[in-house]
């Protein structure tokens, strides 16, 4: 059976150097691990991602086409920084268009994420890890995708300290072995999903 992940990079930055590009990087590669291929990470502020809760903001907008790969997969990865503690805006805005979902339900009264896989990529160097992984875990659960055991993977730095993640000489053993944990899980559960898939509304 072929299980595919896909990643969304919510850093802020729409080029450049991310922490969170470090992060996903430290996933793909326990994902692949367990025989599951990450085939592209998205970086969300690159492409035009309008606000609303709709799946389609009209003229320009980005998410129709980033919606379409999400859906295409059977594991989402969603990446983002911690800012101001809390997750960062790019990630929120993700999860807004996510809304959409509540009434795009089939006739079992199934939205389109149902039987998918979400896990968390969580960067920063202030405290917070767990807030956005709260925040993020119960706006995904209510737009209809299953979350794993062990679902995120975070760092953070010292506290008002000025390294990130990507300044790092190594990756942290717990980081791995949590990578690790996440990639398994995600891949078991993502597998028992699209073998049986969650029936719905009888």
């Amino acid at each position: 059976m072929t299980i595919k992940a896909i990643a969304l990079n919510c850093t802020l930055k729409p080029e450049g150097e991310s922490s969170t590009d470090v992060m996903i990087g430290v996933l793909t590669d326990a994902f692949n691990k367990a025989n599951v291929e990450v085939t592209e990470t998205i970086r969300v502020a690159a492409h035009d991602v309008k606000p609303g809760v709709t799946s389609d903001e009209g003229d320009g907008d980005a998410w129709p086409a980033i919606r379409e790969k999400i859906l295409a997969h059977d594991i989402l990865i969603l990446g983002g920084p911690i800012w101001m503690g809390q997750l960062g805006s790019v990630a929120k805005r993700v999860l807004e268009r996510m809304d959409a979902f509540l009434s795009e339900t089939d006739d079992a009264g199934r939205m389109p994420s149902y039987g998918k896989v979400a896990v968390m990529a969580i960067v920063g160097n202030e405290d917070g890890a767990h807030f956005s992984s709260a925040q993020a875990f119960q706006s995904l659960n209510d737009t209809g995708w299953t979350i794993p055991p062990v679902a995120a993977c975070y760092w953070v730095g010292e506290a008002m300290g000025s390294t990130d993640f990507k300044d790092l000489k190594e990756t942290p053993k717990k980081v791995l072995e949590t990578a690790g944990m996440v990639a398994t899980n995600a891949a078991h559960l993502a597998k028992l999903l699209k073998d049986n898939p969650i029936p719905g509304a009888a």
